[in-house]
């Protein structure tokens, strides 16, 4: 590492702190975040194939990115995982208050096909072969050993599942207070030190690659979303 890179500081694998999680997911329901959100979901329904799947989304914390896959693509079913209790009760919340809502006719919103599962990524109790779309949003920085999460994706995805991993961007040493300011400046208080603490803890791009060709995801490829966010993506594929 040169002195110009910013050195990683890793983060707790399992955000369980009941403060933390109330900080996430009142930030997550803001329309600043909840616009980051909706272009996870667009890149996902890029990926895709036709109706019907199965869908799986490692580390959904609240869960809004499912609730909105879930309204978008009704002929699916989609699971949530998270090894934090307290983010698993928070999707149920949200999706059960959500479900109430579409059965009084105000909002249009996720039903019956999303469920929501406390467990660990890195060994999830899934059959080989199981999903037709694996998710993966803002996790892979909490992860102490990326390798077994890349593995498990490799292990539970079909063969010609689509995939999508993404995540923040880990600037250089000079560039890093100006990037926290400034796409941090939606957040305060605890939430705000979340970020920065998140930031600090993402890969760079010659990290996430150097991942990559390790995890031999055949067909996936590398991708940047703006200047705050890299990833990983594989378009569902056609099998011989």
């Amino acid at each position: 590492m040169t002195w110009f890179e910013l050195p990683r500081v890793p983060e707790p694998e399992v955000m369980d702190d009941s403060s933390e999680v109330q900080a996430y997911s009142s930030a997550a329901a803001d329309a600043y975040l909840s616009k980051i959100d909706d272009s996870f979901v667009e890149h996902a329904l890029r990926l895709i194939g036709p109706p019907p799947g199965y869908a799986l989304d490692v580390g959904c914390g609240p869960g809004l990115i499912l609730m909105k896959l879930s309204a978008r693509l009704p002929e699916w079913k989609f699971l949530g995982i998270d090894r934090s209790l307290a983010m698993i009760r928070r999707a149920r919340e949200t999706r059960d208050l959500s479900a109430q809502s579409r059965v009084s006719g105000e909002v249009p919103s996720a039903g019956g096909n999303l469920h929501f599962l406390t467990g660990d990524a890195t060994a999830a109790p899934f059959h080989d072969s199981s999903f037709d779309l694996v998710l993966c949003n803002s996790v892979l920085h909490h992860i102490g050993d990326p390798s077994r999460l890349f593995a498990e994706i490799r292990r539970i995805a079909k063969p010609d599942a689509a995939i999508l991993l993404r995540d923040l961007r880990r600037p250089s040493r000079f560039r890093f207070p100006l990037h926290v300011r400034w796409y941090g400046r939606h957040y305060e208080g605890l939430m705000y030190k979340l970020y920065c603490d998140s930031v600090r803890a993402a890969y760079t791009r010659a990290e996430l690659s150097a991942m990559l060709r390790a995890a031999d995801i055949f067909g996936a490829r590398l991708f940047t979303h703006r200047s705050t966010h890299l990833g990983i993506e594989r378009r569902v594929r056609a099998v011989n």
